[in-house]
């Protein structure tokens, strides 16, 4: 061949070379998923169809948990804040002070902002950022707000309770878009789904995005619209019936989201994770402060688990789960230990995204314990670490330790005994001292709690005389040692 038309031959070949190159690079950045992680608050373990739930129907839910793996291990903290916090950190929250309860209305802490978010992480990485929902990481200092902390967009309240129908707490508006309040009519669940929804139509499918779509139902006051209330005439109990129609809308909802996806032509390219921040409400002194507990029936079920939000027990901390991407994971359930710390670099890894400017993350990648059901890599779950009580996991061992006089210790073989009722702490004092030594490792790690300098502070202005308005939630021990199984 000659010379001039090899150089010729040559030159096409560079020229395709360099077109599936461009190809590829491209195929690369479509193929990073669009995420929406969707956060239930409070939302009892059994109160879903998929987990079991025969009287509250969730049909939406449902149909994403059958479609996809449902997560029967996913732990998350015992308490909204901290759940939240571990999720944005992918780190435990002993870590930076907030292990403990959550930040009240009146106080002015927040989130480390030292603290590299997953909103920063993902947004490196060339995602859109968008928080549709509750917050409660930080509202007395704008710096600790979500669109400081590298989310795009906001929309929805920046503290832990508020009414569902005037959108404010004690009488003040907590309802925000873009760190600007917005005065509007309407049931909070449904308003949030109506924006995730208008947030859905506005992408452009060349650029993916992570919408944290974080819903306050079904936490308190227990308010429903009448209709979705009506659904359920069948209920007798009153609260349960509102409840139901709590979870109803929620379900209705996350369907609407899920139809715009379709409409969209995004559903294929997007990852939906589902999951509650912490288990249902089962002790009264943990139901918020704008519900009067002692006149109803506190209506969350936590199924075989062993009571609820606020306790290191499994129905405070195992809570239900599923993880949807058509043609990525597979159908079923998936027993493999996550964690939420575990969210922030299994995205990141989907996403392409490097975790370098976080601190050392206490996550791991999940990916292919969601995805294929494999092993987890993860065998030690620590519930928490503070200076009254802790408790870890590992393997199918479980120690709860309450260092306040009279102190007490449970070991629980979880795997045999899921539901916690047979304490083996004296039959097993070498295993307890094992595990008792690694909570006071981590303890050595831990910063304070801000909660209680926080409320340190409140008690000194009491004493002084000064006004004290209430907290969000009360606080004490809720582990109960002699409460039933």
């Amino acid at each position: 061949m000659p010379y001039k038309f090899l150089w010729r031959w040559l030159a096409v070949l560079a020229g395709v070379a360099i077109m599936i190159g461009m190809t590829s690079t491209a195929y690369a950045q479509t193929e990073k998923p669009n995420i929406i992680h969707i956060v239930a608050d409070d939302l009892g373990w059994k109160d879903v169809g998929f987990n079991g739930c025969t009287d509250i129907k969730t049909p939406n839910l449902d149909r994403l948990a059958a479609e996809g793996a449902t997560l029967t291990q996913f732990y998350a903290q015992p308490m909204c804040t901290p759940t939240r916090a571990a999720l944005m950190t992918g780190r435990y929250p002993f870590r930076y002070g907030l292990q403990t309860a959550v930040i009240p209305s009146v106080s002015t802490y927040g989130l480390d902002t030292t603290e590299w978010l997953m909103p920063q992480c993902l947004k490196e990485a060339g995602y859109k950022t968008a928080i549709i929902g509750k917050w409660h990481l930080g509202h007395g200092d704008k710096k600790y707000w979500p669109k400081q902390r590298g989310f795009d967009y906001q929309y929805g309240a920046m503290i832990g309770e508020l009414d569902y129908f005037t959108h404010s707490e004690h009488g003040v508006l907590d309802w925000y878009r873009d760190n600007e309040p917005v005065k509007e009519e309407g049931y909070t669940t449904q308003l949030l789904g109506e924006d995730a929804v208008k947030y859905i139509e506005m992408q452009d499918a060349s650029t993916p995005f992570y919408l944290y779509l974080a819903f306050n139902a079904p936490h308190t006051p227990y308010q429903a619209p009448q209709d979705y209330i009506d659904r359920y005439k069948n209920i007798e109990d009153p609260t349960r019936r509102t409840y139901a129609g709590m979870v109803a809308c929620l379900d209705d909802e996350i369907g609407r989201v899920v139809a715009a996806l379709e409409r969209k032509g995004l559903r294929d390219n997007t990852l939906i994770l589902f999951h509650s921040d912490n288990g249902g409400t089962r002790n009264a002194m943990f139901a918020g402060v704008m519900a009067d507990i002692s006149k109803i029936n506190i209506p969350c079920d936590n199924g075989p688990y062993r009571d609820g939000k606020a306790s290191l027990f499994e129905g405070g901390t195992r809570v239900c789960a599923l993880a949807n991407w058509p043609g990525h994971i597979k159908a079923g359930e998936v027993d493999g230990l996550i964690h939420a710390v575990d969210i922030y670099p299994t995205l990141a890894a989907l996403a392409g995204a490097s975790t370098a400017k976080s601190k050392p993350l206490d996550g791991v990648n999940v990916w292919d314990v969601i995805a294929e059901g494999k092993p987890s890599p993860r065998t030690e779950i620590v519930y928490n670490v503070e200076p009254f009580r802790g408790a870890v996991r590992k393997g199918d061992w479980k120690l709860i330790w309450r260092t306040m006089l009279p102190f007490s210790v449970d070991l629980y073989n979880i795997v045999q005994d899921p539901s916690e009722k047979n304490n083996l702490a004296a039959a097993n004092p070498e295993k307890v001292a094992a595990m008792q030594q690694r909570l006071n490792a981590l303890a050595k790690e831990a910063s304070k709690p801000l909660f209680l300098v926080d409320q340190m502070k409140v008690v000194m202005k009491n004493m002084n005389g000064e006004p004290v308005l209430p907290i969000d939630e009360g606080f004490g021990d809720p582990d109960n040692i002699h409460a039933a199984p």
